[in-house]
């Protein structure tokens, strides 16, 4: 063979390892992403069978994953709403944002199950969508909501997510935390503007934290969609904070303020008779 067919030879040989070792990473990634969805979906089937919250260590031995990885899975999952994190002993539950297996899931939830009677009646009295809330850093996901029976009502659904800075939720529950974990809360926060009624400097927003603490309760109005208000209170529950509310067009909350606070602090007398070991 001639020294040019040999270099031929060589070229075509380093083209087809390169070729083998593209598809390889190709394959390679396409077989990760299988992967993780099928831990994502081998996740929600370990708490489904668990029945209860779990915490990291519970779920990578229940689904032979490292822990890391698990890791990785849940804060994704946190982030689309699909999971929430509980305060003590950081354990993991999922939102109903899976309608399927949250349906499943759902009736473990202990402190949910008690306060979906309790927010019912709130929103039956008061006619406006009600929410059960669970603040998780910078954000609050709805774990639970009770459509209001106005034609012209808020619309939000289990699962969905909302800056903490921008919601009544969010605010009521940052009102628990003693001053110095709520500055530290504060200071993690990122104010973006959603709406000209946005909080967007700290210092004001704990006041209105503060304002809130000292009225024993918390508004939005229109801070991150216009024309929508919002009251919430929040409790503890078995250690940990959950948060209810009535939002609606701000005119008619702003009519029937008197009215439907008076409903929300009933239901705040209500869930501090929840008793959850």
């Amino acid at each position: 063979m001639s020294r040019h067919s040999s270099r031929l030879a060589d070229c075509g040989v380093a083209l087809y390892e390169e070729a083998e070792l593209n598809e390889a990473v190709r394959m390679s990634s396409g077989q990760d992403q299988v992967k993780a969805a099928s831990r994502t979906l081998d996740l929600f089937e370990a708490f489904a069978e668990a029945g209860g919250p779990l915490s990291l260590t519970e779920i990578s031995q229940r689904i032979s994953v490292p822990i890391s990885s698990c890791h990785s899975i849940v804060r994704t999952l946190q982030i689309r709403g699909y999971v929430y994190v509980l305060e003590e002993r950081k354990r993991i539950y999922p939102t109903k944002r899976l309608l399927g297996i949250a349906q499943s899931i759902g009736r473990y939830d202990t402190a949910l199950e008690r306060l979906t009677p309790i927010a019912t009646q709130l929103a039956r009295t008061t006619g406006e969508t009600v929410i059960i809330g669970k603040m998780q850093g910078d954000i609050v996901i709805y774990l639970d909501v009770m459509p209001g029976s106005h034609t012209v009502r808020y619309t939000a659904s289990p699962g969905d997510t909302f800056p903490t800075h921008t919601s009544a939720l969010g605010k009521s529950t940052l009102s628990l935390l003693s001053d110095e974990a709520l500055d530290k809360a504060i200071g993690k926060l990122k104010f973006t503007q959603f709406t000209d009624a946005t909080i967007t400097d700290a210092k004001a927003f704990k006041k209105d934290i503060l304002a809130g603490r000292e009225a024993g309760y918390f508004l939005t109005r229109g801070e991150t969609v216009t024309d929508v208000m919002g009251i919430s209170i929040a409790r503890r529950i078995g250690g940990e904070p959950y948060a209810i509310g009535v939002a609606g067009p701000t005119s008619r909350l702003k009519e029937n303020f008197d009215t439907y606070l008076s409903a929300i602090k009933d239901s705040e007398k209500a869930i501090s008779r929840i008793d959850i070991a």
